[in-house]
């Protein structure tokens, strides 16, 4: 398990991602997760043109040229929802020349989604490690707002999960841990490179978690 620090390039300027640098190095922070990140939700056509780093991309490349940082990208299974399917492959492509080192997925919940969306940037000749985002569900109205912001899908098996349990939190909690836990399995067994939990400071959930899958994580 490593550190992964997050870093936004909204708005900022070189500058501004200067001093944050220097932070990261000051503390020994090797591994960087580059994103564009989301406008405010009113945000002004001035505001969208403004900083330095108007793609993850710009990014990606600035941190490459200033430390020998690991830089890991974001992907979306099931398509960013500000672009459609054909852009978001030709961004994916983008950020991995830029120098995306490894790349980690926004979260989904249906594992025949991500092995589709494998199939295309294979055909694109994109060969970096990839991990799947993973959020283990412990409450329904989180996920309903999660899903709405992000506009990843629910299967069917798992709506049932939510309906069933939405109004008995210990009863979600468990049927959610093990939905994640079977859904990191098949993932694992599938041949995913890697698996990056979204915790949501949930450390009991999390533990619970990797406790049910420490053989195979070391198989």
């Amino acid at each position: 398990i490593e550190s992964l620090a997050h870093l936004t390039g909204v708005g900022a300027t070189k500058k501004e991602i200067d001093t944050i640098i220097e932070e990261y190095q000051k503390n020994n922070i090797e591994n960087i997760l580059s994103l564009r990140g989301d406008f405010p939700k009113d945000a002004s056509e001035e505001f969208k043109k403004s900083g330095e780093f108007h793609y993850a991309s710009d990014l990606t490349s600035y941190l490459k040229s200033k430390g020998d940082f690991s830089v890991a990208g974001a992907y979306y299974p099931e398509t960013h929802f500000e672009n459609n399917d054909l852009m978001d492959l030709f961004n994916l492509k983008k950020k991995v020349d830029a120098g995306t080192d490894f790349l980690i997925s926004q979260i989904f919940f249906d594992n025949e989604i991500l092995y589709r969306f494998k199939e295309k940037t294979d055909k694109l000749g994109i060969n970096i490690p990839f991990s799947a985002g993973i959020l283990p569900v412990t409450n329904a109205k989180q996920i309903k707002r999660i899903t709405s912001l992000c506009g990843c899908s629910i299967p069917p098996k798992f709506q049932r999960i939510l309906d069933k349990y939405e109004d008995k939190p210990e009863a979600l909690t468990e049927a959610g841990v093990a939905y994640t836990i079977e859904q990191i399995i098949d993932l694992i067994s599938w041949g995913i490179d890697g698996i990056h939990l979204y915790t949501m400071n949930k450390v009991d959930t999390t533990k619970k978690i990797m406790d049910n899958i420490s053989h195979i994580r070391n198989d």
